[in-house]
């Protein structure tokens, strides 16, 4: 009966993305209900996602649908500029889970980088990774991370993950933030500047595929065209333990090779007070449903139950401890 419930939760999240998936802040009104359970109770439920483009957004909408259809909560995704803002707004009050990269979030928990004192969050899960996707004209002479002086480079919405690790891979590169004409856009933004040749270059931390990133390639093919940015890996991990080398498969874009590249984790956040039984029913519901998340974006599909637990400097939150105790079984 759960498993033909699956089916018909992932045939339909598609088609509602689009209501669960809404902007704006949320009015949460979270019941507490029974701690030691892991029965959420009713309420309503607010999730931070990302650009509208982008694979947060996607996993979050589809997120949202199935916890109320599993659940009693009401739940909300809402399109944010991602991780920075997530874990601010997160923390404020304004959403119950957020998305974060895993290098923002433990920046977040000891109060360094773009946070000044330590974030009470913990985390859900880590769920599927980020591949940092870093694309240049062709006719911008960019061969190199060190080649962004001078140019145009879009670094991402402003407090995103994406401009933590753009400004992150210059400084690696032995370039100063002045050194590149740094343009905060969203994902959208940026496509439209590659296609008019407003902007040379874009850094992009997403899921794959990341739908905005597979417009660029469909519209302009060789005339884009990606970097590797692994020489940069050393010197981003004495910044962050959590930076990866990973690869972007060339089917991904109908590319001719594999990218080298740079991978980060995701988690998905609670603030620490959210009630243990609230956090195991969520938890639950992320790793008992992950069949009916790929269904609405394939990055879903490397969320795992074995890495739930692997988000240190973050800790783990106790509800979602216990459902993941529970899962193992």
């Amino acid at each position: 009966m759960r498993q033909t419930r699956r089916l018909l939760a992932a045939g339909a999240l598609t088609a509602s993305l689009a209501l669960a998936a809404c902007g704006g802040q949320q009015d949460n009104n979270q019941a507490d209900g029974d701690t030691d359970s892991c029965d959420a109770g009713s309420g309503r439920i607010g999730i931070a996602t990302g650009n509208s483009t982008g694979v947060y957004y996607v996993v979050g909408g589809g997120l949202a649908k199935i916890i109320s259809d599993e659940t009693e909560l009401k739940a909300t995704a809402a399109e944010t500029g991602a991780s920075v803002q997530n874990v601010q707004q997160l923390v404020a009050g304004d959403y119950d889970l957020a998305f974060s990269l895993a290098d923002t979030a433990a920046d977040a928990v000891s109060g360094t980088g773009s946070f000044t004192e330590k974030q009470e969050v913990s985390s859900i899960g880590r769920i599927y990774p980020n591949y940092t996707q870093v694309v240049v004209r062709a006719d911008s002479g960019i061969t190199s991370i060190a080649d962004f002086k001078g140019k145009r480079i879009s670094t991402g919405s402003p407090k995103s993950g994406t401009e933590v690790i753009a400004q992150r891979l210059i400084e690696a590169a032995g370039l100063s933030q002045d050194d590149v004409s740094a343009q905060r856009l969203d994902l959208t933004k940026t496509v439209d500047g590659m296609k008019d040749g407003s902007i040379d270059g874009l850094v992009w931390s997403g899921g794959l595929p990341t739908p905005a990133i597979t417009d660029l390639f469909t519209s302009m093919g060789d005339k884009v065209t990606f970097l590797d940015i692994t020489p940069e890996l050393p010197a981003l991990q004495e910044i962050n333990p959590v930076y990866e080398e990973g690869s972007i498969p060339a089917a991904t874009y109908e590319l001719d090779a594999d990218v080298p590249t740079v991978v980060v984790p995701n988690v998905l956040l609670a603030r620490n007070d959210m009630a243990d039984n609230v956090a195991c029913a969520l938890t639950t519901v992320v790793f008992e449903d992950t069949d009916a998340l790929v269904a609405v974006h394939p990055a879903a599909k490397d969320i795992r139950l074995e890495d739930a637990t692997l988000s240190d400097p973050v800790p783990v939150h106790p509800g979602s401890q216990r459902a993941i105790d529970d899962l193992q079984k």
